[in-house]
């Protein structure tokens, strides 16, 4: 007859499992896989939460009645549900024509970012040339050199010959190799093209190709994978960049706003007052509103899901092809 009484039933199972050396082997074996298992899902839980943490917390404030931003009992949930706050978001980041100029900018810069740091990897990868590691070197450490050290120079070289304030600044220096973070893809394509093997160009050479065919035909489309990380993040680094956009780009131009310039403005607090009055909420706010920090965080929260809301739809249709091309670059962290 089974014992229904628990403690006697853990007295045995624990007296069965120190029977022998083999059992007690065992039963330590199963007890530490069961620590490391909760240790891990414990930290996973954590990284999720701090991951997810400032998402929910944009959530709540974004659809909270703009009248409860000094209410400090509403935390979560509103008490009003209102979609005011995207109405003046939507008007204060200019959105349609804001999100078309940061679509193009950023898709052809990606493509031209692509085309730059793939021939230059490829020359390093493939190419044995004198002074190629020095080069390969400086190419590299532009990764950590910051913006405002090499901005000036090129601001003043751009101005001389009339570029500035238009957004073919942005492609020249795509095109270049010089768009944001191009050392690392340099990186990444001069490890993707040193893991072929040699046969594939030694045939290519002897069936008559010259270097660029055999780029284009036979190299290019082996490294694929590193084509979808470089060509995703350019878009996504253009799409979030403030400083060379609006140095060179916008430089005070109202047609040739992007998101990231907008969503700065109302960071700075510009304009909101003359929103507020196009929202048609001036008389219910305060003319003091403008100066109220949570006021002003909550548009900018709001704003900021705007923003990012286009890149996240976009990760949903290509996160298949990212996540292939991670794991087969072998980028880690």
């Amino acid at each position: 007859m089974k014992n229904k009484n628990p403690f006697k039933r853990c007295y045995l199972y624990f007296k069965e499992s120190f029977s022998t050396p083999l059992k007690k082997k065992i039963f330590f074996e199963k007890l530490f896989t069961v620590f490391i298992n909760i240790v891990k899902y414990a930290f996973m839980i954590g990284i999720t939460f701090i991951i997810l943490y400032p998402l929910f917390l944009q959530l709540a404030v974004a659809f909270r009645e703009p009248l409860d931003v000094n209410n400090p009992e509403i935390m979560w949930i509103p008490e009003r549900f209102s979609l005011q706050n995207f109405k003046i978001a939507f008007t204060a980041l200019n959105y349609w024509k804001a999100l078309g100029n940061t679509f193009f900018n950023s898709l052809i810069v990606s493509l031209l970012q692509v085309i730059s740091t793939a021939l230059a990897g490829y020359a390093f990868g493939r190419i044995k040339f004198r002074g190629s590691k020095i080069l390969f070197f400086l190419s590299v450490f532009t990764i950590i050199v910051p913006q405002t050290m090499v901005s000036l120079p090129m601001y003043i070289s751009f101005a001389k010959e009339g570029l500035v304030g238009n957004k073919f600044v942005l492609f020249l220096m795509a095109g270049l190799g010089m768009g944001i973070k191009s050392g690392i893809f340099i990186y990444l394509y001069r490890q993707a093209f040193k893991g072929l093997p040699p046969e594939l160009e030694e045939a290519a050479y002897m069936d008559g190709c010259n270097v660029f065919q055999v780029f284009r035909r036979i190299m290019f489309p082996c490294v694929r994978s590193t084509t979808v990380v470089v060509f995703i993040l350019a878009f996504v680094w253009q799409w979030n960049d403030f400083y060379y956009t609006n140095l060179f780009y916008v430089n005070g131009s109202v047609d040739s706003v992007t998101l990231a310039t907008q969503l700065q403005s109302i960071a700075n607090g510009g304009s909101l007052q003359q929103i507020l009055l196009q929202a048609n909420i001036w008389q219910l706010m305060g003319q003091d509103v403008t100066s109220n920090p949570l006021f002003v965080s909550m548009i900018l929260n709001t704003a900021g899901m705007l923003v990012m809301l286009p890149v996240l739809i976009l990760y949903f249709f290509v996160q298949k092809l990212f996540v292939e091309g991670i794991e087969k670059s072998g980028i880690v962290g």
